[in-house]
């Protein structure tokens, strides 16, 4: 897919447009100012080398459709920034360690670390696709707008717990994380202003859309993002 076909959304913000760009599954770039800012980037949906190269990237836990080293390689400078896991750590060099509530500050933007794991859906084994305190999702503020990048979680208590979210990327992707249900009370839990599925597999959009009909103070924008 060329660079000009990605879908795009312009948000302004107390400190100027925040431009994103939805490249796919769970990959987003946001530009904001001079600065572009990678999450989760995946050669599957995007060809990278054809993207701009990052000033920040976040990457919010270790699985490969999240960690992929091939796309790293292709936005990545000497100047990059890179947000990541302790188990992410592992693979990348020279990344910054931001373990769940962490608060850290790069790239003159606000982040934080908010827990991201399974409660409910678990493998054949027992054990949960994604275990607590192994992934982050990510609060950035741009500007005086809060935007949750929510990774592969399903609706914690600690997700639950988050306030006057901007925008919220919730996921949606049966059954590794949320049900069009666990997202909608998300989203009225944290008073998202608008709010994007995405990671949706084939997960139907439209139950989620009938399931905030009656919520007009959260807009829900439907993006190409399965």
């Amino acid at each position: 897919m060329s660079k000009s076909s990605y879908e795009t959304d312009v948000i302004p913000t107390s400190a100027g447009d925040l431009k994103i760009t939805f490249l796919g599954h769970g990959s987003l770039m946001f530009t904001f100012g001079e600065k572009v800012i990678h999450v989760d980037p995946f050669s599957r949906v995007a060809d990278y080398s054809m993207l701009p190269k990052a000033d920040l990237i976040l990457i919010t836990h270790e699985h490969q459709d999240h960690l992929d080293i091939e796309a790293l390689a292709s936005i990545r400078t000497k100047k990059t920034d890179i947000v990541l896991t302790e188990l992410c750590d592992g693979q990348i060099e020279g990344g910054l360690v931001m373990r769940n509530g962490d608060m850290s500050v790069v790239q003159g933007l606000s982040i934080e670390a908010v827990p991201a794991y399974n409660l409910i859906h678990t493998r054949e084994s027992g054990d949960p696709f994604h275990p607590c305190g192994s992934g982050n999702g990510y609060i950035i503020t741009f500007g005086e707008t809060r935007v949750y990048t929510a990774g592969d979680s399903e609706n914690t208590p600690e997700m639950m717990r988050i306030e006057d979210i901007d925008i919220a990327f919730l996921p949606m992707n049966l059954p590794y994380t949320m049900t069009p249900k666990m997202v909608a009370e998300a989203a009225i839990a944290m008073k998202s202003r608008i709010l994007y599925p995405y990671h949706f597999g084939n997960t139907d959009t439209s139950e989620l859309v009938e399931l905030l009909k009656d919520h007009p103070e959260i807009e829900v924008r439907i993006r190409n993002m399965a």
